[in-house]
C-alpha cells in the first residue's frame, strides 16, 4: 500500500511503499476513495515537526519530564536512544476517510465487502490507499450521499459532539468561534437544531467562507464581533458558545464569557487556553463544558478496538453514532461539506500540500485527497531500500523480526544491527507503516504483512518477537513449531492456556532454541553478584525493591487482555533474576497487596511476594507505583554464608565479604548481552536460559496473582500447568 507519514524530528511528509497493514476478526479492510486533511490538527503537527530541539521541549513540558526520568531510570545514553527512535520514525497522517469494504473480518456483522463506509480514528484512517478499520469505527454511507462528502464524517462527529453537549434547543442564538472545517460543519448542525448561528474567525477568508457557503445566518471578522453580535442577539448574549478555534492564547474562552448570556453554556472543541477568567463565568453562572473528538468511546480500546459497543438505552450517542447522525444529515441535506471544499488533489501530491499547509502559503479550510477508483491490490510485501546490508554469507544468522516499539527501536534492533555475522532479513507489524520505515532505517531487507509471512521467509533463521504482550505466546509458539528458534520480549505469554501449550511442545519433543527478554541476568552487575556466592553452597536470601511509578489504567498495558498487567509483564523480570541469583527453581509462593481506597492503581500494582526457592533460598519481591520518581527504580540485596551483594539500578554493584566493602561501577542493563546471547545460541544450539526456567517464570507470575485471589501460598508446579 501507499500511505502519508511524518516524521516528528524534521516535520516533512513523503509517501511511503509498505505493507498492507494487518486485519483481523473485528476489522474491515477498505479501499481508499477519499479522505479529509483537518487544516487545523494535521497543520500543526506539521508545524511542530519543524520546530527546533528546543522549541519542541518547551511546547511540551510533560514529555520533557518523561524524557527526564527514563533518563533517570536508564541513564543518558538508553534515554537519547529512545528519543532519536521516536523523533527519526515515521507516523501515519489522516483519521477521516471514505471507501469500500474489500474484506470484512469472520466476527464482523453489518458490512458486506463493497459497501461504502465512512470510517473514524487516528493510527487506522490514515491517508492510504489501503486501511483497517475496527467495526465501531466505520458506518455505512447513505445512497444519498457521496463519497467526497462523506470522507468529512469523523470531522462532522467531533462537530456534533460539541454541538450535543451544548443541549441546544429550537430559536435559541448561537455563537461559534473559530470557522475552520469543523466550526464551519458546527454552524451548519446548530442551524439544523434550530438555532439562529452567529459565526466568528480571525480569518477573512473564513468569514467570506461561511458567508458564501451560508453556513451560518451571519458571520463577522472576530474585530467586529461584539457590536454585530450584540445586535445580531438582540441585547440578550448567546444561549451557547462553540469554541471551535486552535489557539493557544485564552481569547477565545475570554470572549465567549463576555457574550454569553447569564446562566448561557460554552463548549470547547478545538485546542484553545482554557484559563477560565473568573468574574464572567461566576458572575453569570456560565456552565462550561470540554468535549473529548468524536464521542464516547473515543480512547477507549474495549470500544475502539475491542469492538465492544455501548448499549444503546444506557449511551444513546457513541462516536460511530455520532458518524450516523452526521451522514444522515447529509443525506436531508441539513449539512453540506461541498461548499467548504477548497482543495481536491491526488493523494500522490500530499507532500506538498502539507508543505503549503505549514508555510501558511494560502488559506485553507476543506481538503480532499483523491484516490484511484479501482481497489487496491493487498501487498503483503515490500522491498526496502536502506543502509547496505551484507548478502547471505555463509554462517550468517537472518533475523525476521515482528513487532516495532519504542523498546524494541532502542534497544533490540541497535543491538543485532550492530553485530557482526548477523542479517536484519524481515520485518512486520502492524501498521505496516512502521515496519518500512524502521526496516529501512535498520538495514532489513523487506517489510512483510503477517506472522506468516515472516515464517515463510526461507532466509529468516530466527525470530525475534517484540510486538504487544498478547501476541507474544501465539507468536512463539508458532516459530517454535515451525522450527526456528525463537527470541520473545517478555513475557513469554500472559494467558495461561499459551503458557500450557508452549510447555506441553517443550515437553513433545526437542525444540529449537527459546530465550525470553529476561535481560537483567545479562547486566554485569548480576553476573558479579552470582559469582560473588559461588561455591558457597548454601542458600541466599533475596531481596527485590521495584520503584515502578505509575501507569494509568488506561494504558494497554494495563488491559487484561492486551497487555495482562505489570506482574505479568514486568515483574517477570525479577523472577527469572532470582533463579539465576540462586541457580534454583521457584517451588511455592504467597503476595499481598496493599489495601487503598486508590482506584486509580490496580492492587496488584503494589505487593510484597515471598518466593520459595528449591534450595531453601527465599526471595523478596517488592513491586511499588505509589512511591517518588527521585528514588531510582531497582535495588537488589543478595546475602549469605556472610556476603552481600547489592545491585544498585544496574549502575554499580556492592560487594561485601569478610570485613570488607568492594564498589564495582558496572553500568548497563544486558540488553546488548542478551541478544549476543540468543544469536550464539542460536548457532551452537544451546539455549542461554533453559526452557524449564522460562515457563516456570512465567507461571510463577500467575501463581503471584493467584495468591493474592486466594490468601494462601501457591504452589509452582509444572506439572499442574500441564494438566489443566
Amino acid at each position: 500500500m501507499k500511505i502519508l507519514g511524518q516524521r516528528l524530528s524534521d516535520g516533512s511528509v513523503q509517501v511511503f511503499e509498505a505493507p498492507s497493514p494487518a486485519s483481523g476478526p473485528l476489522l474491515l479492510r477498505v479501499a481508499t476513495l477519499y479522505s479529509a486533511v483537518s487544516p487545523g490538527t494535521e497543520g500543526g503537527k506539521i508545524a511542530a515537526g519543524r520546530q527546533s530541539l528546543l522549541a519542541k521541549a518547551r511546547s511540551r513540558p510533560e514529555a520533557v519530564r518523561q524524557v527526564l526520568d527514563t533518563a533517570r531510570a536508564l541513564g543518558l545514553r538508553a534515554t537519547a536512544r529512545k528519543v532519536r527512535a521516536r523523533l527519526e520514525g515515521a507516523t501515519p497522517l489522516g483519521y477521516s476517510l471514505c471507501g469500500r469494504v474489500i474484506e470484512a473480518g469472520a466476527l464482523v456483522r453489518g458490512f458486506s465487502e463493497g459497501d461504502l463506509v465512512a470510517c473514524a480514528g487516528g493510527g487506522y484512517a490514515n491517508h492510504a490507499d489501503e486501511a483497517v478499520i475496527p467495526v465501531n469505527l466505520a458506518v455505512r454511507v447513505p445512497g444519498q450521499v457521496g463519497a467526497d462528502s462523506a470522507a468529512f464524517a469523523t470531522l462532522g462527529a467531533i462537530a456534533i459532539q460539541g454541538v450535543r453537549l451544548a443541549s441546544p434547543s429550537a430559536g435559541e442564538c448561537a455563537l461559534v468561534i473559530g470557522l475552520g472545517i469543523i466550526g464551519q460543519l458546527a454552524c451548519q448542525i446548530l442551524r439544523a437544531s434550530g438555532c439562529r448561528v452567529f459565526g466568528t474567525d480571525v480569518s477573512g477568508f473564513a468569514v467570506d467562507l461561511s458567508r458564501k457557503a451560508s453556513t451560518a445566518d451571519a458571520a463577522c471578522l472576530a474585530d467586529d464581533l461584539e457590536p454585530a453580535f450584540g445586535e445580531f442577539s438582540r441585547g440578550r448574549g448567546a444561549d451557547l458558545v462553540l469554541i471551535c478555534a486552535g489557539t493557544a492564547g485564552n481569547a477565545p474562552v475570554e470572549t465567549a464569557g463576555r457574550l454569553a448570556r447569564k446562566r448561557g453554556r460554552v463548549v470547547v472543541v478545538g485546542a484553545v487556553g482554557m484559563h477560565i477568567p473568573r468574574e464572567d463565568y461566576y458572575r453569570k453562572e456560565i456552565s462550561f463544558t470540554v468535549s473529548c473528538s468524536y464521542g464516547p468511546g473515543r480512547y477507549d480500546p474495549t470500544y475502539e478496538e475491542g469492538g465492544l459497543d455501548y448499549p444503546l438505552p444506557f449511551v444513546r450517542w457513541t462516536e460511530q453514532r455520532n458518524m450516523e447522525a452526521v451522514l444522515d444529515l447529509m443525506a436531508g441535506g441539513a449539512v453540506d461539506p461541498t461548499p467548504l471544499v477548497t482543495d481536491r488533489i491526488p493523494f500522490e501530491e500530499a507532500p506538498s500540500l502539507y508543505q503549503a499547509l505549514a508555510d501558511r502559503q494560502r488559506p485553507f479550510c476543506g481538503i480532499l485527497l483523491e484516490y484511484p477508483e479501482n481497489a487496491v491490490a493487498r501487498k503483503p510485501l515490500v522491498e526496502l531500500a536502506g543502509p547496505a546490508r551484507p548478502g547471505r554469507a555463509s554462517g550468517s544468522t537472518g533475523i525476521g523480526f515482528l513487532g516495532q516499539g519504542s523498546f524494541a527501536q532502542s534497544f533490540l534492533l541497535p543491538a543485532l544491527g550492530g553485530m557482526a555475522g548477523v542479517r536484519l532479513v524481515s520485518i512486520c507489524t502492524r501498521s505496516g507503516l512502521s515496519a518500512a520505515d524502521a526496516g529501512a532505517r535498520h538495514g532489513f531487507a523487506r517489510a512483510v504483512d503477517s506472522l506468516d509471512g515472516l515464517l515463510a521467509d526461507r532466509e529468516v533463521d530466527a525470530l525475534v518477537i517484540a510486538a504487544r504482550h498478547d501476541m507474544h505466546g501465539a507468536a512463539a509458539l508458532a516459530a517454535l513449531s515451525s522450527g526456528r528458534p525463537v527470541f520473545v520480549e517478555k513475557p513469554l505469554s500472559i494467558d495461561r492456556d499459551g503458557l500450557a501449550s508452549i510447555a506441553r511442545l517443550v515437553q513433545a519433543r526437542p525444540l529449537p532454541v527459546l530465550q525470553v527478554g529476561y535481560n537483567r541476568r545479562f547486566s554485569r552487575c548480576a553476573r558479579a553478584a552470582r559469582r560473588h556466592f559461588e561455591g558457597t553452597g548454601a542458600p541466599v536470601c533475596i531481596s527485590c525493591r521495584i520503584n515502578a511509578g505509575r501507569i494509568p489504567m488506561d494504558s494497554w498495558i494495563q488491559d487484561p487482555v492486551q497487555g495482562g498487567g505489570r506482574i505479568l509483564g514486568e515483574a517477570c523480570h525479577f523472577v527469572d533474576l532470582m533463579q539465576y541469583l540462586t541457580d534454583a527453581e521457584p517451588v511455592r509462593v504467597f503476595a499481598a497487596a496493599s489495601r487503598s481506597a486508590d482506584s486509580s492503581v490496580p492492587r496488584e500494582d503494589d505487593l510484597m511476594a515471598t518466593i520459595e526457592f528449591s534450595d531453601g533460598s527465599v526471595g523478596q519481591l517488592a513491586y511499588l507505583s505509589r512511591g517518588d520518581r527521585s528514588l531510582p527504580k531497582e535495588r537488589v540485596e543478595v546475602f549469605g554464608s556472610g556476603r552481600v551483594a547489592v545491585l544498585d539500578n544496574y549502575r554499580a554493584v556492592e560487594l561485601h565479604a569478610k570485613g570488607r566493602r568492594v564498589v564495582k561501577r558496572l553500568p548497563g542493563k544486558g540488553y546488548a548481552e542478551e541478544m549476543k546471547a540468543f544469536v550464539e545460541s542460536v548457532r551452537t544450539g544451546l539455549p542461554a536460559i533453559p526452557a524449564r526456567s522460562l515457563l516456570l517464570t512465567s507461571l510463577t507470575t500467575f501463581r503471584i496473582l493467584d495468591s493474592l485471589s486466594s490468601g494462601r501460598p501457591e504452589a509452582v508446579d509444572l506439572a499442574e500447568l500441564l494438566r489443566d
